[in-house]
């Protein structure tokens, strides 16, 4: 009868997520193709972005190929901008290796450190959840008009930031299996994604570079390989993805500190797996309204602008 039951029980249980993964696909291609991104679409007809020829370049790489490459200082020249993103970086660093040491020395959690069930491997700057206003200068970048004006060009309507971290990802032996995003997947959130990376150390191939297959992103020559879908499996079978590997043009991302990535990460990566030396970098995600209203969730609050009026594309990006 036990058994009977936990059969009963496994059956109701697939049957459950079945229905709300088929709820969970309409309710975003009903955003994608008629709601939300279609009044974002509308709103960028009305206002095109005027892209510098530093702009431009990066969105002729990022459509070519599904990634740009260039040092952080090209898209924001000067020195106004890079030394307090270093330093910020410097203290995040410090305090968690800070962490990290108070957990080798008495063998529990330094509940400072912030983790996320499933990648505890990753280090994060901010909690699930934080309240973040301009007086931080990670969103004040990730929100700068200069990466939204690439990030809404490139998708074709004005985007949503959807996340904004700095992570720490410590280095493990090398004959360590990789886990979860250490392999090769797509990014579930939205077919269209744009993320940007910032390199805040030095990064080898000891370091967990990043890792993409150009041309893999839903609209390339290599999209239909295990394509994206919504809620769909992220991961390719191993055995089926080694098959193939081969034939594959894998593109590994090493550089100094300060390199930064453009990439469409609804394709094929991985990185994360160091080995040598901590990867730490920054990161922020842009995407569609639809991605927000049905597959994710921003990982911090806005805090508002103070009063102060806000541009409109910014304020839909943070709205």
């Amino acid at each position: 009868m036990h058994l009977r039951k936990t059969h009963f029980a496994r059956r109701i249980d697939r049957v459950a997520r079945s229905l709300e993964r088929r709820g969970v696909v309409a309710t975003y291609e009903l955003h994608d193709r008629v709601l939300a991104n279609k009044v974002a679409r509308r709103r960028l007809a009305h206002a095109e972005p005027a892209l510098d020829d530093t702009q431009q370049e990066i969105l002729d790489q990022l459509r070519s190929q599904g990634y740009a490459l260039l040092s952080f200082t090209d898209l924001f020249p000067g020195l106004d901008v890079w030394p307090g993103l270093d330093a910020s970086a410097g203290r995040f660093i410090e305090e968690t290796e800070a962490g990290l040491a108070r957990e080798a020395e008495t063998g529990s959690v330094a509940s400072e450190l912030s983790r996320r069930p499933g990648k505890e491997f990753v280090v994060r700057r901010f909690p699930y959840g934080v309240t973040l206003g301009f007086d931080d200068p990670w969103l004040r970048v990730a929100a700068d008009r200069r990466m939204l004006d690439i990030a809404n060009a490139y998708h074709g309507f004005w985007s949503k930031l959807e996340y904004v971290d700095l992570w720490y990802t410590p280095p493990v032996p090398a004959d360590t299996p990789r886990r979860v995003s250490q392999n090769w997947h797509r990014d579930y959130n939205d077919r269209h994604l744009l993320k940007a990376f910032v390199y805040l150390v030095d990064v080898d191939d000891e370091t967990g570079p990043f890792e993409f297959i150009p041309g893999s992103e839903p609209d390339g020559p290599y999209g239909r390989l295990w394509p994206w879908r919504p809620a769909g499996l992220a991961y390719p079978p191993l055995e089926d993805f080694e098959r193939r590997a081969s034939r594959l043009p894998v593109r590994t991302f090493t550089g100094p500190k300060g390199t930064m990535l453009f990439c469409n990460t609804a394709g094929l990566h991985r990185g994360g797996f160091a080995t040598g030396k901590a990867r730490v970098l920054a990161t922020f995600t842009y995407d569609s309204a639809a991605a927000l209203k049905a597959l994710t969730v921003r990982n911090y609050r806005f805090a508002g602008a103070n009063g102060s009026e806000l541009d409109p594309v910014v304020r839909y990006a943070l709205d």
